[in-house]
């Protein structure tokens, strides 16, 4: 599994100096599923930001225990009123700059959070519920994934607001190595290929670079899948 740290072009200044030090920083942590096939990768719409596309995935989920833990942080959830209670307990918000090491510290113990097998089995089974599927779901208990990369964007300015922000990407790709994981990817991949089924579409390596597939919108997170590197600024998520 590769790790890089990363940058987006078009981001604010980025540094360590004394003025920014204390300044909150936005952090989002997130898993994303890669299931590749002949050449095309299977992308979901995304509720949040309607009309894109993204990999199967999402920011992953803090256990009780954990919310403590992100207290003595100073961590300030994000809830966004237009994804209502689904957001709860997202390991996504503000936090002091200065807890940035403990936050880091906190996550890469794994303790009172989901970890990557988790997060995707929950976020893969919600998309297919989302798109009238969830009976496909019932293999996801078999499914094993494989690391990928991971990502690591910031900590950098964002334009027009007074927070910082860092964020990672887990990539791992879904491995069909019992009949049950075997049967799930089929599935999925009959869903993409489905002109009828226009929640799951399947998209190409030209299609990730281009940043559409057909009329869709692809997520720029999207271009994880295929390299370490963000291709296209981000798109505005509901509020």
């Amino acid at each position: 599994m590769s790790w890089r740290s990363a940058q987006p072009p078009w981001a604010g200044a980025r540094g360590r100096s004394w003025a920014v030090r204390d300044r909150a920083v936005r952090v989002s942590y997130a898993a994303f599923l890669r299931i590749p096939d002949d050449g095309c990768y299977v992308l979901v719409h995304n509720r949040s930001r309607p009309g894109a596309y993204g990999p199967p995935g999402g920011v992953f989920k803090f256990f009780e225990p954990g919310a403590r833990v992100l207290d003595q942080l100073g961590f300030r959830p994000e809830r966004p009123a237009a994804r209502g209670a689904g957001t709860r307990s997202d390991v996504r918000g503000l936090l002091p700059r200065r807890s940035l090491r403990g936050f880091r510290a906190w996550f890469d113990s794994g303790t009172y959070r989901e970890d990557a097998v988790e997060c995707l089995n929950r976020e893969l089974g919600e998309a297919l519920a989302e798109s009238g599927f969830a009976h496909v779901a019932s293999d996801l208990g078999g499914s094993a994934f494989r690391p990928v990369r991971t990502v690591v964007e910031g900590p950098y300015a964002v334009p027009g607001v007074s927070w910082w922000q860092v964020r990672r990407f887990e990539i791992h790709e879904l491995v069909a190595t019992t009949a049950a994981a075997a049967r799930l990817r089929h599935r999925v991949l009959e869903l993409a290929a489905d002109p009828a089924v226009p929640s799951v579409i399947g998209a190409t390596t030209e299609d990730i670079i281009h940043g559409r597939c057909g009329p869709a919108l692809v997520a720029p997170p999207t271009a994880y899948l295929i390299g370490d590197r963000r291709l296209h600024p981000d798109l505005p998520p509901l509020r």
